[in-house]
């Protein structure tokens, strides 16, 4: 899966023929024509409140797919002194998830010489005890 480029609509449309649900109970469900629903997978992007909906509908979490590419492809910067101050009512979150797509990933990037230790480290902003127990579990034993 490559989370860099996310085209919802066509990722929708292959999990509803893994599904095979009737285009009728999906109209149904979201309320819309049959011509809407095959504009939705055709699109780049959706509304999150209908993308909410085909989560529900699918039985599978489509926001992952954008955390994913945060993990991977915006990694949080180093925390400035203002942006500590900074009080926020929004929830703050601990830890990034690392799905097994992103650890074989990240694990396939050294094991091919792609990028080092250190870089995986430096990129993705990954702990390196965390990196490293990754390496153990999983292994990928390049440097």
């Amino acid at each position: 899966m490559n989370f860099k480029s996310i085209t919802i609509g066509k990722l929708i449309k292959i999990r509803v023929n893994e599904r095979n649900i009737e285009i009728s109970r999906i109209c149904k469900f979201l309320s819309k024509s049959e011509k809407e629903v095959e504009d939705m997978y055709a699109s780049e992007s959706l509304d999150s409140m209908i993308l909410l909906k085909w989560s529900k509908l699918l039985e599978y979490d489509f926001f992952r797919l954008y955390s994913q590419h945060l993990i991977m492809y915006a990694p949080i910067s180093e925390k400035s002194s203002s942006a500590s101050d900074l009080k926020s009512v929004l929830p703050k979150f601990r830890k990034n998830i690392y799905t097994v797509e992103i650890i074989d990933f990240i694990l396939s990037q050294i094991k091919s010489n792609e990028m080092t230790r250190k870089e995986v480290i430096e990129r993705y902003k990954i702990p390196k005890t965390t990196l490293y127990k990754w390496i153990a579990k999983k292994g990928s034993g390049n440097e």
